[in-house]
């Protein structure tokens, strides 16, 4: 049984993943970290890190990356807990300091949750080495909701990444071709944002040639998905040893 710290338990992820966890066996939230406390949770929800007195094994973080990210990271390498960081937009001075606290507790960070997701990581790969030797262009599309802040988002970027790496990090990433009067270089990879409605999440790996198109695609329904994904690398998390992982672990 893994016993889960939900930090943003009362957001709408944190309050999605508690409601899985109760249809989960073999993993249970002990207790919550919330600033608003407006919701009616089945165990403790505190404010602050430092306030934690009940017991648990991994956190799971769906909250947004603040200042007290920096004393939770400090609280699990001084306690032993592990981190499933889901937590996007960390600076690079988190970043580091993520992976410093690596080095001492199990860390599990990755910019998509959904175990579709990791599985198209892996797909994409595959598709690369075949592919872009025959002079395929490659092109990211990636659309979500009208709130959503950041573009493109952290999971096509880490598509693109995915890409490079089988690519000997030799491509240049192409955000916007308004300004470019020129023909498609080669050694690009192009990254389109769509927002617009309720739109969960959908990307699209798009690999064009000659007379033919390949398009590797996930598509999120609901945010269940990213929940179900964060509750089994929790599960995962448990026993590890200190270490970075991500969610290619949790796949096998």
């Amino acid at each position: 049984m893994v016993k889960i710290l939900m930090r943003g338990c009362n957001g709408r992820m944190g309050r999605m993943i508690t409601s899985i966890v109760k249809e989960t066996e073999g993993a249970e939230i002990t207790v919550g970290l919330d600033l608003f406390d407006g919701v009616q949770n089945d165990y403790p929800v505190f404010k602050t890190i430092d306030e934690v007195n009940v017991d648990f094994d991994v956190v799971i973080d769906f909250s947004s990356a603040d200042e007290s990210l920096n004393r939770l990271l400090d609280y699990c390498v001084e306690n032993g807990k592990g981190i499933v960081l889901c937590t996007t937009g960390l600076s690079e001075e988190q970043l580091n300091k993520v992976k410093e606290a690596s080095a001492k507790t199990a860390i599990l960070k990755s910019a998509n949750m959904s175990l579709g997701i990791n599985l198209l990581l892996k797909l994409i790969k595959e598709a690369t080495k075949t592919l872009a030797d025959e002079g395929f262009d490659i092109e990211i599309v990636e659309k979500h909701h009208n709130q959503k802040l950041d573009a493109p988002s952290g999971t096509a970027l880490a598509l693109g990444d995915a890409v490079n790496a089988e690519l000997n990090n030799e491509y240049e990433y192409v955000y916007d071709r308004s300004q470019r009067r020129e023909k498609r270089p080669k050694k690009e990879i192009g990254f389109s944002a769509v927002r617009g409605g309720t739109i969960v999440g959908d990307h699209d790996v798009i690999y064009a040639g000659q007379d033919e198109v390949i398009t590797l695609s996930h598509t999120a329904y609901s945010r269940a998905v990213f929940a179900k994904g964060a509750v089994a690398a929790a599960k995962f998390l448990k026993d590890c040893k200190p270490g970075m992982y991500d969610m290619s672990h949790v796949i096998g």
